[in-house]
């Protein structure tokens, strides 16, 4: 384990990491133990009860956070014909086919944050499986972003629209905004998170779903949050 901080280390004396706190209390300790001096993303982490090694007990999908991830999103969309219009009108930064499949092929080119792809297109996206897929950025039906509705998908992911996995080990982290968001804004966002993550709760998960919920910046400490508050 990395050898912590003296700032980490103080930062873990104000607080009890023990503790669960109601949402509301968690935020306010949050913000008083966050100590790096850039504007923070603040992330959810959820031990969920599942198996992921199970198919039927994977958990995923995406949703959109009302107040906004405080991100600049660059989206790119694989798309042809009337499609590119409609996507470049809706605000995607990168619009093409093949030659943007051939510049993330062979120039190692990745300077974007989400990929969304019309159907027909998946011939070509799927070739770079391989590059996009451990990024997280394969585009896929389930979480709408294979879609011949490019322009409402373009919006959703400009507009603060996050994707959510639970990872092998049962876990799921999301970034849900920023430090500087008030706190009434970042409840918002995590219970809406919180919300969508319970409606994705596969069939054949028995037992406690929801197992633990911490929040912290992207250097602090994790404080523990009280599901039953939320």
């Amino acid at each position: 384990m990395a050898k912590k901080g003296k700032r980490y280390l103080e930062a873990l004396k104000k607080y009890d990491s023990l503790k669960e706190y109601p949402l509301d209390e968690a935020l306010s300790v949050l913000k008083d133990i966050a100590y790096a001096k850039y504007d923070e993303t603040v992330e959810v982490h959820m031990r969920l009860g599942v198996d992921p090694k199970h198919s039927d007990q994977i958990v995923r999908g995406s949703v959109s956070l009302p107040k906004g991830t405080g991100k600049t999103v660059r989206v790119l969309v694989f798309a042809k014909g009337e499609k590119v219009k409609e996507a470049e009108d809706a605000g995607a930064d990168y619009v093409g086919a093949d030659d943007l499949a051939q510049k993330i092929a062979k120039e190692g080119w990745l300077d974007f944050d989400k990929v969304i792809a019309t159907p027909d297109m998946m011939g070509v996206v799927g070739k770079l499986g391989k590059i996009l897929g451990p990024r997280g950025l394969m585009p896929n039906p389930k979480i709408g972003t294979v879609t011949f509705d490019v322009g409402d998908a373009v919006k959703r992911s400009k507009a603060g629209e996050i994707e959510f996995r639970v990872d092998k080990t049962a876990n799921i982290h999301a970034g849900v905004g920023k430090k500087s968001f008030e706190n009434e804004a970042l409840k918002e966002n995590i219970v809406v998170l919180y919300d969508a993550i319970m409606k994705a709760k596969p069939a054949s998960s028995k037992g406690k779903y929801i197992k633990s919920m911490y929040l912290a910046t992207t250097h602090s400490p994790s404080v523990r949050v009280s599901v039953q508050s939320i």
